[in-house]
């Protein structure tokens, strides 16, 4: 079972091999004693990737349920339910989880010796049951309502750029005069050219036209920092260049509504105490991060919703 579905997760049966370790013959041979055991097809091999079959996707999902029961139960057995031990797995987006939850999990370490964390930094969308996601930092709203969420803050998306392109430039007065302006686009594979505002009749966007994109907010804020043009980013990526004053935000008057950034986790009859104690320790620590940014811009002047 746990073969099958680490070769539907990775998409083939190569993947499984990487990463299971075991040689690609074991893994193919594997799935099809499986098959033969049923008496029925789960997969369909093709070139390209692994398909399920009706019957195997009713399988897939039975085995999760199962496998999951019994990684409860060896928990159980491990004590981990007298005591703060064994394995998280945590989610961030990558700069948010750099800057404030990689240094709450090296405090969190420290505080428990026998708790280990897995961070996985990410700009996507884990599912956090088919990944066994423990913890995720996640900002927006939620695409699944079943999830236990606390929110820590919240922060805005700031268009910005430098001095010297805004000397050169002149300042975008509305958001309508962006079409005159060279924009940075904050993108991958998909386009992400759709930047939005908040004016006297709610909310609205304008469609820019980048001359220059990249698909981390690192290359963004170092385009804009070369005065190549204005860029938007969430608040809390450029805090520190609006503070020296290295990138100048503008448009602050049509700013859209605060983004939420909460802590979830997916509902469980027995909470571990090492899920317990990491909501515990870390979810106030990043409250008050949260808090202290805010406070640090207002002292400065600058709006402090729009400055976390």
């Amino acid at each position: 079972m746990r073969t099958l579905i680490a070769a539907v997760d990775g998409g083939s049966l190569s993947a499984a091999s990487r990463s299971l370790n075991l040689p690609l013959p074991t893994v193919s041979r594997r799935v099809a004693d499986l098959e033969a055991y049923l008496r029925s097809q789960l997969v369909v091999r093709t070139s390209r990737k692994l398909l399920l079959t009706d019957a195997g996707a009713a399988f897939v999902a039975s085995a999760r349920r199962v496998l999951e029961e019994l990684a409860e139960a060896e928990r159980t057995a491990m004590g981990e339910y007298r005591a703060p031990r064994g394995e998280l797995l945590v989610t961030a987006p990558i700069m948010f989880g750099k800057l404030h939850v990689a240094p709450i999990v090296q405090e969190f370490l420290a505080a428990y010796p026998e708790v280990t964390v897995r961070l996985v930094l990410t700009d996507g969308v884990i599912d956090l049951v088919d990944h066994h996601v423990d913890v995720a930092v996640r900002i927006g709203r939620l695409p699944d309502s079943s999830l236990i969420a606390r929110r820590v803050g919240a922060i805005r998306w700031l268009t910005c750029a430098s001095p010297d392109y805004l000397r050169r430039r002149g300042t975008p007065q509305t958001p309508s005069d962006l079409l005159d302006h060279n924009c940075i686009a904050y993108e991958g594979l998909e386009l992400g050219r759709d930047w939005f505002f908040s004016g006297p009749d709610g909310t609205f966007n304008v469609t820019i036209r980048p001359r220059y994109s990249a698909n981390t907010a690192d290359a963004v804020i170092n385009g804009a920092l070369a005065g190549l043009g204005i860029a938007s980013l969430l608040s809390y990526q450029v805090a520190d260049n609006v503070r020296d004053g290295s990138l100048v935000s503008i448009l602050n008057d049509w700013a859209p509504s605060q983004v939420a950034v909460q802590v979830v986790h997916t509902p469980k009859q027995h909470q571990p105490l090492k899920l317990r104690a990491f909501l515990d320790f870390a979810t106030p620590k990043l409250e008050e991060r949260m808090r202290r940014i805010a406070e640090r811009y207002h002292a400065k002047g600058i709006n402090a919703a729009s400055a976390i």
